[in-house]
């Protein structure tokens, strides 16, 4: 077969070829990779005269290559060097980004090449079967992979959103004291997955002793109660405001916070002191009229 291909008449271009020295005819695979001679290329000391044999297919861009060829190895190395997340990527001098991670440009309008970002493809934490949030499903790929493996496929995604969890306090209200006449406020911050159910309660006591829990406002008309969320993620806070103070105000109070999972309790102490009892006697004037 290889005499036959070696007879076989070769594409001419019509300019010698280096590969082949001593034959006037070109093949195509050749001229691609030597570069033009001017004019027929004496042959080397010790080269062979006979003309090599050469593929009788030239393999076409985009063909299948063989698994040992240089070419795949070289496309295999580089899928295996695909670039981690915040890598550098974008144009053609920038990497490929790895799975499940696309590449963001970070400046507007025509950037230089490698300018991009490697980011998470999929946005939003996520809740891992370990039971921990995650800030994105690429955050807990990456803790599967360091993680000690007890059984392939030990760590995945349970479902999507933050994992849930009863309310933590993250801010318990602080103890007040006034006067009467003033104001006074609490406030309480709590930290829970789904957003939990804030609500206030005065704690007194009953004639036979025991501690009764009274719904706030209810009809205390100086007692506003507010909740709002955030600042973070997850949190909500609540607060209650007193105004004018009396001296019945005075007691416990407690924050309550609720969900699906679990409640938590917080509780601060109102001091009210009554100004009526310090204030001193007034003389009347010289001008006045008795």
């Amino acid at each position: 077969g290889a005499e036959r291909e070696a007879e076989a008449p070769l594409p001419s271009r019509g300019r010698p070829c280096r590969a082949h020295p001593g034959s006037s005819r070109c093949c195509f695979c050749c001229c691609r990779r030597w570069p033009r001679a001017s004019g027929p290329a004496a042959p080397a000391a010790g080269a062979p005269s006979a003309v090599r044999a050469v593929p009788s297919a030239v393999r076409r861009p985009g063909a299948a290559r063989r698994p040992g060829s240089r070419r795949a190895t070289s496309a295999a190395a580089a899928r295996a060097a695909w670039a981690p997340k915040s890598a550098r990527c974008g144009g053609r001098a920038g990497a490929r980004c790895g799975p499940g991670l696309v590449c963001a440009s970070r400046a507007a309008g025509t950037a230089p090449e490698g300018t991009g970002l490697c980011v998470c493809a999929q946005r939003g934490a996520v809740c891992g079967s370990d039971g921990r949030s995650y800030a994105s499903v690429c955050a807990l790929r990456l803790r599967a992979q360091h993680a000690p493996r007890a059984h392939p496929g030990h760590l995945h995604k349970a479902r999507d959103g933050p994992c849930e969890f009863a309310p933590v306090v993250v801010l318990p209200p602080r103890s007040v004291h006034n006067i009467t006449g003033t104001q006074a406020h609490l406030s309480c911050k709590v930290r829970a997955v789904p957003a939990p159910v804030i609500t206030w309660r005065k704690v007194t006591q009953s004639p036979e002793g025991t501690h009764v829990l009274e719904d706030l406002p209810g009809d205390h008309v100086n007692i506003a109660v507010q909740v709002q969320g955030g600042p973070s993620d997850h949190e909500a806070r609540a607060w209650i405001l007193i105004h004018p103070l009396r001296k019945e105000d005075e007691g416990v109070y407690q924050c309550r916070s609720a969900n699906v999972v679990g409640e938590a309790q917080s509780y601060g102490t109102v001091t009210v002191t009554d100004l009526s009892k310090y204030q001193a006697p007034r003389f009347p004037a010289p001008g006045d009229h008795l």
